[in-house]
Parts: structure tokens; sequence; C-alpha cells
């Protein structure tokens, strides 16, 4: 399906990480079933957006990950975060790590259940978000709908993006942010606007009165998104 770039191969598959997860599957499944990838935000973990299966399509594969670093106040993170430098926000090379240990997963998932024509979404919150942009980006020829909810691209994990606008044109984003977002701020999560665009990218960019969180009528236009 797709090529990934490591030193360390073992049975044709990357030696990183293995993520835990927790899955609803439909009655039926094959080679066209539509599967949706959900990464939890920090300090969270794998129940937290598992919650949407409820009002999410009943025939689709719903797989929820956990992150792989315990933080201080329980939960799980996917790297590390320093809340008082914003320079060095993120830890990237834990962050790295997490990416392609997701990628991998994912292509193991799709593999085990052999899907070869379904469509693939993803849907990330915060720091799940964040490596969503990423996901997406680089391999965008993997997925279709992305949600990426009150997060933001980090460009230093986008340095190496696909820039082929015929490559992307399969993608729909959906990003949404609180306008009281005191985690991420705001114009943080503007950045994403801007750069889809530049990429020509198909998005739906929304604000919410709210905070670090998913509200009522954020949820609700989120399901109409994947309802599409």
């Amino acid at each position: 399906m797709m090529e990934l770039k490591n030193k360390y191969i073992i049975n044709n598959y990357l030696c990183l990480m293995n993520l835990d997860y927790i899955v609803r599957e439909p009655e039926n499944i094959n080679s066209d079933t539509t599967i949706l990838f959900m990464l939890h935000g920090y300090g969270s973990n794998e129940q937290d957006l598992f919650s949407f299966r409820e009002t999410l399509p009943k025939d689709w594969i719903i797989v929820s990950f956990r992150a792989p670093r315990n933080t201080q106040f329980e939960g799980f993170s996917w790297y590390d975060i320093d809340f008082n430098n914003p320079d060095n926000f993120i830890d990237l090379p834990q962050a790295t790590e997490s990416l392609n240990s997701v990628t991998e997963s994912i292509l193991k998932i799709i593999n085990s259940y052999g899907i070869t024509e379904g469509k693939t979404h993803l849907c990330g919150f915060s720091q799940g978000g964040i490596l969503c942009y990423a996901l997406a980006l680089k391999y965008p020829e993997m997925f279709n709908l992305v949600a990426c909810l009150s997060s933001y691209p980090e460009e230093k994990l986008l340095t190496d993006i696909v820039r082929d606008k015929k490559k992307l044109e399969r993608l729909r984003f959906f990003i949404s942010h609180g306008t009281d977002d005191a985690v991420i701020p705001l114009e943080w999560g503007r950045k994403a606007a801007d750069l889809l665009y530049d990429l020509s990218c198909y998005f739906t960019f929304r604000e919410y009165m709210s905070g670090h969180g998913v509200n009522q009528k954020n949820y609700m236009d989120l399901m109409d998104f994947f309802s599409k």
C-alpha cells in the first residue's frame, strides 16, 4: 500500500511500539468496509473518543488507540508537552515515534481485516488531532475523512508532507476549535485553515463557544461530517 522509511524491519513490519486499542466491529466485514481510527488527547485514554461510536455508522469498524506513554496524573499521552515553553511545546522524538507507531498499527489492522477497497478515516482530539494532521498529509492516499478537534498543525511534524494536489484531493477535513480554549490557543488552531488552503485541500473550519473540548453543537456537526 505504501512504503515507510525505517531501517528496522522484521517480517515486513516496523519494530516500533505495539499500541493497545479497543474496537467495535459491525456484523459484516468485507474488503470494502469503512474503518475509522481514533486518537485521544493528552491525559486521556482509548475510551474517550470511543464514546462517539453510538452515533457513528453501524457498518463501520471503529478502532480507538491508547497512547503509549503514562502521564503524571493518570491517563496517557502520545508525547511529553512543556506548557511553559511554546518554542519547545512538544517532545519531537517522542511525537515522531508515536506517529510511526500509529502508522504501523493502522496498516497492520487494515491488513488483518483484509480491507483493500474500503475507506479509512481519522478522528483526533488535541494531541491526537495533531498526529492526524501529520498522518493525513504525509500519507494522503491512505485516508479520506479527517477530523481534527481542538488541535493544530505542528510544523515540526510536517516537514515532509505531500504537496501534490492530485494526491491530496481525496482528503476531506473537519476542523473544530473552542473560542475559549486555554490549552491550545484558538490562533494556533486557525493555522490549519491557512495550511490546508495553501495545499488546496477540502476542509471545513468551525469555531464554537467552548473551551478545550467538544460541545453539543460541535458533536452534531462532527457526526454530520462523518455521515456524508
